[in-house]
């Protein structure tokens, strides 16, 4: 494969900032990474002497473990570092830490932080490229660009879509991600939750609102199901689990008032039996296990664009 098209931009911080070019880009170059993990050997030398630094701030079991093999996949050296391994504990501050990281010489920064901005403010410190791997409630757009890949690949294109968000939209930085990108795509948002979980004013990001699951799906292309923050719940926006569970957890008999070939995507953990039950999360329609797949070729495609690697073959 030789890199015909570039990205406009040098950091990957939100959705916000790459046009449709650069998610198609993404979305064709992870296509064609896809491939190299279903060989024996699943390894191309594409990276090789290249750094990449994956540095957490908040636990991750698919992101940060995708983010390392990604890279190890194209042969570049990665090194993870938690948050409770930096010297952030210490009292060193956020952008010393980034500045002391990158005086190291890394090809690439990833980041998770619990603080919205945090990735976009590093952006301005250091000169090699950043990718937000989540940062706060305020975007995930690797998530994002996962999600778009899979559906794509189910439904042969992104234009005309429609999609309802169902769940935690307060707290879901993937929401957010995913609005804008959908959109970006021509794609139609409906989000669908409790009012306690629905952010005021979200209509003006261009979605319809709806408070009703069964109403909410029913003429979606999509249903993408978020996870309840239960790290969020003391905050007395639900009345109890059990109450959010009866009225939207997704199950099969809202299916049955959908079509056929409506789609079903969470980006994970699940709560199971919460926001969506057994038999429908491990059913025909869900592509759960099928985005963690896509995770691996997405961020595969972001370090290969970023680092330009004009004269690369992965073969």
């Amino acid at each position: 494969m030789t890199q015909t098209a570039t990205l406009s931009r040098k950091n990957i911080i939100g959705m916000e900032n790459l046009t449709s070019e650069d998610i198609e880009i993404i979305l064709d170059t992870a296509d064609s990474f896809k491939e190299i993990s279903t060989r024996a050997i699943k390894k191309v030398p594409t990276l090789r002497g290249r750094t990449i630094i994956n540095l957490f701030f908040e636990p991750s079991t698919r992101t940060r473990t995708s983010f390392e093999i990604a890279g190890k996949r194209l042969s570049a050296d990665v090194i993870n570092i938690s948050g409770s391994a930096s010297s952030t504990v210490k009292g060193e501050s956020l952008i010393d830490t980034a500045r002391n990281l990158e005086a190291m010489n890394p090809d690439i920064l990833v980041i998770r932080h619990n603080c919205s901005g945090a990735p976009a403010l590093i952006s301005q410190f250091i000169n090699c490229p950043v990718i937000n791997a989540g940062d706060g409630a305020h975007e995930h757009p690797s998530q994002s660009l996962l999600d778009l890949l899979t559906i794509r690949e189910h439904k042969g294109t992104l234009k005309g879509l429609k999609v309802a968000i169902v769940g935690d939209i307060t707290h879901s930085r993937v929401a957010r991600s995913n609005i804008r990108a959908m959109q970006t795509m021509g794609m139609e948002v409906k989000v669908v939750g409790p009012p306690t979980l629905i952010p005021v004013g979200i209509e003006e990001l261009g979605v319809e609102v709806c408070y009703d699951i069964g109403e909410g799906i029913r003429d979606a292309d999509v249903i993408m199901v978020l996870r309840i923050q239960l790290e969020r719940q003391n905050q007395g926006l639900l009345s109890s689990l059990r109450e959010y569970s009866n009225y939207f957890c997704l199950t099969e008999k809202h299916l049955s008032n959908v079509s056929n070939d409506t789609l079903i995507i969470h980006p994970g953990p699940v709560n199971r039996g919460i926001e969506i039950a057994l038999d429908v999360m491990e059913g025909p329609r869900s592509l759960i296990l099928d985005q963690v797949t896509n995770g691996v070729a997405v961020r595969m495609a972001l370090f290969y664009l970023l680092l330009g690697e004009s004269d690369a073959n992965p073969n």
